[in-house]
């Protein structure tokens, strides 16, 4: 297998729709629903804040490019080369393991047809015959606890 290029946190459960929603998603699904504190909705708004403000949005570049009749089951990658980026999602992995919300992390050298990319990250469609959106699996987080260290 050659080495990854990429690398996307997901639920390691199908939504509805049939793909496997990011940790993103996740997170802010658990505060549509009110199961934050206070202080986990702090964190959470904090960290989103940060993200919009330091990295592009591909739907203000593309706003089709989440369209599922123009792009079925697009999902953003990180590039491994955003370690910043990467290295913060540690704290959303913490929130969801404290609600026990399973989240893994998949790494991919070709996880799909790229439809948006920037310096950070590509939005991708899963292969016509794999529509699941999960490239090969190197490491899975164990997140019925939070991470240590």
């Amino acid at each position: 297998m050659s080495e990854a290029l990429y690398v996307r946190f997901q639920s390691t459960v199908r939504s509805p729709r049939g793909h496997f929603p990011g940790v993103f998603a996740l997170a802010n699904g658990l505060a549509r629903e009110g199961r934050l504190s206070e202080e986990q909705y702090r964190f959470l708004r904090a960290g989103n804040d940060w993200y919009d403000s330091n990295y592009p949005n591909p739907s203000d570049t593309d706003p089709s490019v989440y369209d599922p009749a123009v792009n079925p089951g697009a999902v953003a990658w990180f590039r491994v080369t955003a370690v910043e980026l990467i290295g913060r999602v540690d704290g959303y992995l913490a929130l969801l393991a404290e609600h026990r919300v399973e989240c893994e992390r998949v790494e991919s050298s070709e996880p799909g047809t790229i439809v948006y990319e920037d310096a950070y990250q590509v939005v991708v469609t899963p292969p016509r015959d794999n529509r699941s959106n999960i490239g090969p699996t190197t490491d899975t987080l164990d997140n019925s606890r939070a991470p240590q260290g």
